[in-house]
């Protein structure tokens, strides 16, 4: 192939411009059909964004011969049953995070995908962003020594409902597989395994403090690097502010960036302190998703597979499980 034409299950609010555009904009990519339970919210889509196709039921997006890599952007509970259906057609397969509600999930998704020859691929986007490769590229120039600890905090309000009176998805733990741990604390976790390796020897507390919704809107933990460092996190949903900060101190210095927020990496050593902008695209996925296809057309490689999905779905798991 030269030129790689997706497909979209789900085409809801988090394709409107994190990701559906960047299909279209991204070197030997296309995007030829759209599929929504709702067919007038698909077709409408598929209008606004120049889509060839819409469907309103996901495995006729999934055996339409003009769609080659399929795209799942439903919510978790879903991601399991769209990926096996998808590596049965013999289609890649690009999910969105967090991988699947479960472990056990994940792992079946990997096998579908492995005993049908096809490559699974996960949504943690920032592994793929310039901000975080700089990061990256910091920590393996030695710029802070030898890591020894890591820290996470990030809090925010509590989520509201909606106009129907209804929590949001993500704070119902049959379809996200726990709160907003899962799904936004999800891509730091990730975020860490790229930046300094698996998290090993995970423990975790889990509560709801507010006792609003059926999920923990509380998490806290610890665990060990692969290179021997410790690490720290908490995440409160129900806190009366916004933060968003992440620590990595070395042998030599520190670094401290954002994981969500929009202000710069600050690097701390014996030089002194410098700091780096750098600007996230309109369209945020589009350099992982350009990863994905350049791996699929032999070009090179995407950073966040299932496997490495898989860790971070374990992490959460072990962090949550006294509370389920």
């Amino acid at each position: 192939m030269k030129n790689i034409r997706w497909g979209i299950i789900g085409c809801g609010n988090v394709t409107e411009v994190k990701s559906g555009p960047a299909f279209q904009l991204a070197e030997n990519s296309s995007l030829q059909a759209v599929m929504r339970r709702n067919g007038e919210k698909a077709k409408d889509y598929a209008k606004r964004h120049g889509v060839p196709s819409w469907y309103d039921k996901a495995e006729d997006l999934i055996h339409d011969n003009e769609v080659d890599a399929v795209y799942i952007a439903t919510p978790p509970s879903s991601h399991k049953q769209y990926t096996i259906m998808a590596a049965e057609a013999g289609k890649p397969v690009y999910v969105e995070k967090p991988m699947a509600g479960s472990t056990d999930e994940c792992a079946e998704m990997i096998k579908a995908c492995e005993n049908h020859g096809v490559p699974l691929f996960v949504a943690y986007y920032r592994r793929s962003l310039p901000r975080f490769r700089k990061v990256k590229e910091l920590l393996n120039a030695g710029s802070i020594g030898e890591v020894r600890f890591a820290s996470i905090q990030q809090t925010q309000p509590i989520v509201q409902k909606d106009e129907n009176g209804e929590w949001p998805w993500r704070v119902i733990p049959e379809k996200s597989g726990a709160g907003l741990f899962y799904d936004v604390g999800s891509h730091t976790l990730d975020l860490f395994d790229y930046l300094l390796g698996p998290l090993n020897e995970v423990k975790g507390s889990a509560v709801n403090l507010a006792d609003s919704y059926p999920a923990e809107d509380t998490v806290s933990g610890t665990w060990k690097f692969e290179n021997g460092g410790v690490g720290i996190g908490v995440w409160n949903f129900s806190s009366y502010s916004k933060e968003d900060d992440n620590r990595i101190v070395g042998t030599k210095g520190e670094i401290t960036f954002s994981t969500f927020d929009d202000k710069p990496i600050i690097l701390l050593n014996e030089a002194g302190e410098e700091s780096f902008y750098i600007e996230h695209p309109k369209h945020i996925q589009y350099y992982h998703i350009q990863s994905i296809i350049d791996e699929l057309l032999g070009k090179g490689a995407c950073p966040s597979t299932g496997k490495t999905a898989f860790r971070t779905n374990q992490v959460m798991a072990e962090l949550v499980k006294e509370y389920y």
